[in-house]
């Protein structure tokens, strides 16, 4: 099979309008928002009652002098203002719940892509901008379907209507009312381009800030070892000065926007109030039909008005929605297979490199050269080198972090690219330099390795990592919380952590990348033990950076610039006094 390009970069599909691609989204819920769609109805048309009830009202007061006919229309309008209510209600109430889930699983959705999403991605993009699309940016489309979808079809609701009845009380009126309507619209067109791009600068700029902060949160120790808060406040502060810049412009636009939409709409009230009150003087309409008219006027102002307001709020969406399916729409560069082949059981653990070249991107200098390695079911292989020099790069090959450029590797005979994710990472068991342990406790820590695994189980692979010594003595034993990153636990107790969740994984493979280097005398001695064990019948690379690390490896390996330069073991490195020899000896 052709070798995919390693290069990290993300690639993005062409995607029509961003909020198209909500509708699809939309569809589970057809029933909820019909029912919807019949509360904006009803509300709308009780909205489109009142100024006809008002002239009835007011013509049976000043015009028939009706008491009851006056009671009655009362009544009724009480009534009327009931449903509208109850519609409100049944609206909002709809609207916003099914924007919840449906934002829910938009961000359920975008997170489940973005894990499956290779390392190289999130070497390019700080997981704090990551996590400001996933928050700020969808807060905003949750808006729109919550709030504004519902207001924008009542509203559109109130000017047809309006406009139907404006016409059909008096038409030369009417013309008054839509003379002003092509203003608005152009108005609300030309600034809602302006206002899509205002706020899509304000989104990055908060996603900015946010990646700085999140930075800076991940190497607190650092920041504050070094004694840089103050400097990275006032870098955090720099960045929000441009989040206020940028809001500042926004906010510009939009007052810009609605400033000259309300003078617009209202001057073309006062149009229609001048001209109605001369009809009124002709005789041409009574005072019950003027002041209906008004309120007709007004609804559809209003509803123009209104809806031009929600265009920009709408293109503030887009621009936030953009975004979110730009990340949903990024392809990624280390995918599964169509149709993977099967893994045979139990897994051998023969891992084979052959003639492997690797860069991380495509215009790239290559990191790995023709690189050819056989690993024996149940061997242990040390790779050795200078910093720099690939050892890392192929542990990472392996378990297909990153896809070869050139060449293949296998594993018992079937190309890694061949086999689907759980089977080839799940027969891997990876120990890094510096374990990656979550916040909760120390046996959602362990479990993490295989969900479902029983309490016994956990506790047998804590004593075969020498973990569960140090496990009982902590006042909550097992229910420990490790703290970020696990920063409530030495280096020592990590890392015992992190063999116990090899042990309870059970693979057939084993990569050590240097899992004592950062250890005390102590420490490393209990994960020496661990390791010992780990390893008995497991095929295993252990990436060594201290070569004396590497005593209970059956071949070494040793690479110089991305190239294997010899290979042999311990003694017959020595004795060709080669760079081993000279690593060796300068350690």
């Amino acid at each position: 099979m052709t070798a995919p390009t390693a290069a990290s970069t993300r690639r993005t599909l062409a995607s029509p309008e961003p909020l198209r691609q909500i509708l699809p989204r939309l569809r589970p819920h057809a029933a909820t928002l019909g029912v919807v769609a019949l509360a904006v109805v009803l509300g709308g048309g009780t909205g489109l009652a009142f100024p006809l009830l008002v002239k009835r009202m007011l013509d049976a007061a000043f015009e028939a002098h009706d008491g009851a006919a006056l009671n009655r229309i009362a009544l009724v309008l009480v009534g009327l203002f009931a449903l509208q209510g109850i519609m409100n209600y049944v609206q909002v109430f709809l609207l916003h719940s099914t924007a919840e889930r449906v934002v829910a699983k938009l961000r359920e959705d975008l997170f489940a892509h973005l894990v499956r999403l290779s390392p190289g991605f999130f070497t390019e993009r700080r997981t704090g901008e990551l996590t400001s699309r996933m928050t700020a940016d969808l807060t905003i489309m949750q808006t729109l379907v919550a709030q504004q979808a519902g207001e924008y079809a009542r509203q559109a609701i109130l000017l047809v209507g309006g406009v139907v009845l404006l016409t059909l009380t008096h038409p030369r009126l009417t013309a008054t009312v839509l003379a002003v309507s092509p203003l608005v619209v152009g108005t609300a067109y030309l600034f809602g381009r302006r206002l899509r791009k205002a706020s899509t600068g304000v989104q990055d700029r908060v996603a900015e800030a946010m990646g700085t902060a999140d930075e800076a949160f991940s190497h607190i120790r650092t920041v504050q070892g070094f004694t840089r808060e103050a400097e990275e406040t006032r870098r955090f502060a720099g960045l929000l000065g441009d989040v206020v810049l940028a809001a500042v412009a926004r906010a510009r636009v939009r007052a810009t926007f609605f400033g000259i939409v309300g003078f617009v709409a209202f001057a073309g009230i006062v149009a229609v109030i001048w001209q109605g009150g001369r009809l009124v003087l002709e005789g041409v309409l009574t005072p019950g039909a003027l002041v209906s008219f008004l309120l007709y006027a007004v609804t559809v102002a209003a509803a123009v008005g209104a809806m031009a307001s929600m265009f920009g709020v709408y293109q503030e969406a887009v621009g936030a929605a953009r975004r979110v399916f730009e990340l949903l729409a990024t392809e990624a560069t280390i995918a599964e297979p169509a149709h993977p082949a099967p893994l045979p059981k139990p897994v051998r653990g023969h891992v084979q490199l052959d003639h492997v070249t690797f860069r991380y991107a495509a215009d790239g200098a290559d990191v790995l050269h023709d690189i050819t390695l056989e690993l024996r079911p149940g061997e242990v292989l040390a790779l050795v080198g200078p910093s720099g020099a690939g050892k890392t790069t192929i542990g990472s090959l392996i378990p297909r972090f990153w896809d070869v450029s050139t060449g293949r590797i296998s594993l018992d005979g079937i190309d890694v690219r061949d086999l689907a994710f759980a089977d080839l990472r799940g027969a891997i068991g990876i120990v890094p330099q510096e374990p990656a342990l979550f916040s909760g406790s120390i046996r959602e820590n362990i479990v993490y390795a295989r969900a479902g695994a029983s309490d016994a189980e956990v506790e047998l692979a804590a004593r075969a990592a020498h973990a569960h010594e140090f496990i009982e003595r902590l006042s909550e034993g097992y229910d420990t919380r490790v703290g970020e990153r696990g920063v409530k636990l030495s280096g020592g107790q990590r890392q015992r952590i992190a063999l116990a969740r090899v042990f309870l994984r059970d693979p057939a493979v084993v990569i050590l990348d240097e899992a004592t280097s950062a250890l005390d005398t102590e420490s490393e001695r209990l994960v020496e033990d661990a390791m010992a064990d780990l390893l008995r019948g497991r095929t295993t690379l252990i990436i060594a950076h201290r070569l004396s690390t590497v005593q209970r490896a059956d071949r070494l390996v040793v690479l110089e610039h991305g190239r294997v330069v010899e290979s042999g073991s311990h003694d017959e490195l020595i004795g060709r006094g080669g760079l081993y020899a000279k690593l060796y000896g300068g350690e």
